[in-house]
């Protein structure tokens, strides 16, 4: 058979087979689908133009221009991530948005956007708190444009908010491409507190039901993680439980650390060295870290001289 004459015999076939396995997973009609997703990427694009008018858009601008701009920005991006919460509710068959999912969506849309101010407040407490934290920068707005630590955890102080406001696919989304962008891989379901930094930030994760406390700084490759998941009847995650650890304030995480659990607590003031793996809580002002090891430095250039250290 040649190929003209199998594709007009074969492939309707193939098609409805695979319209049909579709439809038995997925509600075709109603779901986001990858249009929709690229979709919320431009609205979180221009959230972030809206947080930052003078920085992320057109530059420079007088005052009247900027409130234009700002305004714009969330106008567009309103409309355009209503019709998405209205498709998310209706996929879902959300009970309480049942007679009118656009009603609905319109009223999430209209608090997550509300929440703006706060959210600019806090991610001015991150940007000063990298700022504070690290000696080789030279300015906020450096840190602004160039740290993918204040990407990702802005694009979290969005993501959350609407989290919080029970459409969950469209946070994960945003804070997966954060996670793409980035390297940096943190749940829209984590409650982060102010003056929040991650240092260099490559590998780290931070778990849906992890909670943070203020002033807390992390560092590359640390995990907060779940330590097990607890399993229903058919052997499945049981989902909607504690399962990641609690950090209170004024902590710091070395590189590569890992803290699992959800019954694991991290006392306040505490320093967690690198490479870590922890399971367990600590009382405040704990200062958790591996002994240090002891390798062999042979110089080749010096008489094949070996120092124990």
């Amino acid at each position: 058979m040649e190929l003209h004459e199998w594709l007009d015999n074969k492939v309707p076939t193939l098609a409805r087979e695979l319209t049909k396995i579709n439809q038995e997973h997925f509600d075709m009609e109603n779901s986001i689908g990858f249009k929709g997703r690229d979709r919320i990427v431009r609205v979180l694009e221009s959230f972030r133009t809206a947080l930052f008018p003078g920085i992320y858009g057109q530059n420079p601008m007088d005052e009247v221009r900027l409130n234009m701009a700002v305004s714009n920005n969330l106008r567009k991006a309103a409309v355009d991530l209503r019709d998405m919460v209205e498709k998310v509710l209706v996929y879902n068959k959300d009970a309480a948005c049942e007679t009118d999912a656009r009603q609905c969506a319109d009223e999430i849309v209209m608090q997550l956007i509300n929440k703006f101010p706060e959210i600019r407040t806090l991610i001015q407490t991150d940007i000063q708190a990298a700022y504070n934290g690290d000696p080789a920068a030279a300015s906020t707005e450096e840190i602004l444009l160039s740290y993918p630590s204040i990407q990702a955890v802005c694009t979290h102080r969005i993501a959350h908010e609407l989290y919080k406001l029970n459409v969950k696919i469209i946070p994960r989304i945003m804070s997966e491409h954060a996670h793409d962008l980035t390297g940096i891989d943190i749940h829209p379901g984590a409650e982060i507190g102010h003056s929040f930094f991650i240092d260099h930030g490559t590998g780290v994760v931070i778990g849906e039901t992890c909670t943070i406390g203020n002033n807390v700084k992390i560092y590359q490759g640390v995990t907060l993680g779940a330590l097990s998941f607890s399993l229903d009847d058919d052997g499945n995650p049981i989902k909607g439980i504690k399962r990641h650890p609690d950090i209170e304030d004024n902590v710091v995480i070395y590189a590569n650390a890992t803290i699992l659990g959800g019954n694991t607590k991290i006392g306040h003031d505490s320093i967690l060295g690198s490479n870590i793996w922890l399971t367990h809580t600590v009382v405040p002002y704990s200062r958790v870290y591996n002994s240090q090891p002891s390798p062999n430095i042979r110089n080749s250039q010096a008489a094949n001289i070996e120092y124990e250290i």
